[in-house]
């Protein structure tokens, strides 16, 4: 049955995991206030959506205190998914889509609020999950501290943290690592083959901070074997470097997934396109914040089963739900698999 409906997005049912409010979490908005016809959140309350007779607005909430509106775009999907033409560019995130990986960055985040406690023997909970994955890393720190430790800091979380990432990578690239740490998706391969053989243009785009990413994405090359993962895609967009004492950093903590910047940055930026192009470029997520950001960002939006979309009670903002790179190809004209 229906639950509400966001205007440039369509029909939202009550089976999709997202809530109805009756105001919007800063108080900012109130249902019929002002034309507000409704709102509603995600099921992790990362979005809300303030839904008026003809446009919607989106609220980005922040662990760290930084909420942002945006304009809820319209996306004319039809003739990318419908096979009457294949998109100018498709952009992927890195971590659960591209290489297996989240449960490894779980542990590191999990690793770090052990420390924090000073309890090797610490576990996060099943319900910590959506929190602690898709979204920046201090985004994650912030829920955790605030859940288990609120008499630390984010900046001594985010020590610890950097800590273990430094070793745990090390140790990765030097081949004494956790074993399993970064496997490539199934069939990502031929899928990205796929995509240089008909012209498509590639981004990869991860919420990872360049220092974690950056290794991972090498790795999963190299298992691969693709070679050079600078050479063979179009355009890559991390969260760039961390902002930490006697260090100069850049701007990736507060504007990362769920925020739409990373793929507009890329689209845009990084491979040139125009915003009359936008319906026509693909983005591929397997997290609730991904599809969110790539959603709010203009693009065609596709899940991937594997992570939390549906648990984050995002799946019906996609326009394509699927559970294998192979599907993904069939409905956006790639065929020529290699």
């Amino acid at each position: 049955m229906k639950l509400t409906q966001i205007p440039k997005i369509g029909e939202i049912t009550d089976q999709s995991g997202m809530k109805l409010l009756l105001s919007s979490s800063d108080g900012n908005f109130s249902q019929g206030e002002n034309d507000v016809q409704s709102i509603c959140a995600t099921g992790d309350g990362k979005v809300e959506f303030i839904n008026f007779s003809d446009h919607s607005l989106a609220l980005v909430n922040s662990e760290l205190g930084c909420p942002a509106y945006y304009s809820v775009p319209a996306v004319e999907e039809n003739k990318v998914l419908s096979s009457e033409q294949p998109p100018k560019a498709v952009l992927m995130d890195l971590d659960g889509t591209t290489i297996h990986s989240e449960e490894f960055w779980i542990w590191i985040i999990e690793k770090t609020t052990a420390s924090l406690l000073d309890n090797k023997g610490f576990s996060l909970e099943e319900a910590d999950i959506p929190y602690v994955s898709g979204h920046s890393v201090s985004e994650h720190l912030s829920h955790c501290v605030a859940k288990y430790c609120p008499d630390k800091s984010l900046e001594e979380a985010r020590a610890f943290y950097f800590h273990h990432t430094h070793h745990e990578m090390s140790e990765i690239m030097a081949g004494r690592g956790r074993k399993g740490a970064f496997t490539p998706s199934p069939g990502i391969k031929d899928f990205l083959h796929g995509l240089k053989a008909n012209d498509i243009k590639i981004g990869l785009v991860t919420s990872g901070l360049y220092e974690k990413a950056w290794p991972e994405i090498l790795n999963g090359f190299e298992t691969l074997g693709m070679g050079d993962p600078l050479e063979f895609y179009d355009s890559i967009i991390t969260a760039g470097y961390p902002l930490r004492a006697g260090a100069s950093g850049t701007l990736g903590e507060l504007s990362p997934k769920p925020h739409p910047w990373l793929y507009s940055e890329v689209a845009l930026v990084g491979l040139g396109l125009k915003p009359k192009d936008l319906s026509q470029v693909v983005g591929i997520e397997d997290s609730g914040a991904g599809v969110c950001s790539v959603r709010l960002a203009g693009l065609v939006t596709i899940g991937i089963t594997g992570g939390n979309i549906e648990s984050s009670g995002t799946k019906e903002l996609c326009h394509l739900y699927a559970d294998s790179f192979e599907q993904i190809a069939q409905k956006i004209s790639v065929s020529q698999l290699v």
